[in-house]
């Protein structure tokens, strides 16, 4: 049997199925921002701390580590003054990038729609009146 005729011993549908922890991984914001910096080149943890804004050292770094464990990026330590450190996605990690790209992009591309919504939901249903 090979691997294309084997069947899928995961279901992200199970409770207990490790694809779980995966999905938990790529729901987090900042792993998809890092994710879609890291596109077209490899990119230094200052710089990527600078272009995402809003994400603090601690949690950049605890980010990133998760993602290197998952195999989705590496990182490289060069010996200079001081030690330069770059991020780049593996070939697993790019294998991801357009769907994160494209979900990513999303929000931007459908938020006045996602605001619109939300405000009509907020001012709750619309009553109609009783003979």
């Amino acid at each position: 049997m090979n691997a294309m005729t084997m069947q899928r011993p995961y279901n992200v549908y199970e409770d207990r199925c490790p694809t779980r922890q995966v999905l938990d991984r790529l729901a987090d914001k900042w792993a998809l921002l890092i994710i879609d910096r890291l596109q077209h080149e490899p990119v230094r943890f200052n710089q990527l701390r600078r272009d995402i804004q809003g994400i603090s050292q601690k949690v950049l770094s605890q980010t990133l580590k998760k993602l290197e464990r998952d195999g989705l990026l590496t990182r490289s330590v060069f010996a200079t003054v001081p030690v330069t450190v770059e991020y780049a996605l593996t070939d697993l990690g790019q294998s991801l990038n357009q769907t994160v790209s494209t979900f990513a992009h999303w929000a931007e591309q459908h938020m006045d729609a996602v605001l619109l919504a939300q405000a009509k939901y907020d001012e709750g249903p619309i009553s109609t009146p009783r003979e």
